[in-house]
């Protein structure tokens, strides 16, 4: 699946490890959260990234302590009609302050990008929407009308000086 972050196709670095997989000494990986959380003492000594993957019911509070050294939090939308991974964006950039690579996968749509870009997403793992597309999504809308994690400011704010 492509994945497309500032404008562009990147190659994914990260390998995706769901269950008992062998971490390898010299790879970049992602894991589920119960898996991260049972081995975050020794992840935290890799030289190489560490990410984790949340799914919808996974509590993003749990990541706190852990934040500053994630290099990247991947957001499941196992279908495109479940609005939770909004919210764990939202919490993880402006509750607790995130500042990685926060990274959409699954069944991730073109109408959804601009949205998950206000929620705080800044890389996009789709088989469902082209680069073109995607950078036409991230500038459909000009203005804003509610805060988000994007930091636009919002047009009762720019009216009013505020």
């Amino acid at each position: 699946m492509p994945l497309l972050k500032d404008g562009a196709e990147i190659e994914n670095v990260f390998v995706y490890l769901d269950g008992e997989a062998e971490l390898k000494a010299d790879q970049a990986v992602t894991l589920p959260l119960a898996r991260f959380l049972a081995e975050s003492g020794t992840l935290a000594g890799r030289n190489v990234p560490v990410g984790v993957r949340l799914v919808p019911e996974d509590d993003v509070g749990l990541l706190a302590p852990f934040l500053e050294w994630i290099q990247l939090v991947e957001i499941s939308f196992p279908k495109y009609t479940d609005g939770r991974g909004y919210s764990q964006a939202q919490l993880l950039r402006r509750r607790h302050g995130y500042r990685g690579e926060l990274r959409a996968v699954g069944h991730v749509l073109r109408d959804q990008i601009f949205y998950m870009n206000r929620s705080g997403f800044d890389a996009y793992e789709t088989a469902r929407a082209d680069l073109p597309s995607v950078l036409e999504a991230l500038n459909e809308f000009r203005d804003a009308y509610q805060p988000a994690a994007d930091g636009r400011v919002p047009v009762f704010r720019q009216r009013n000086g505020n």
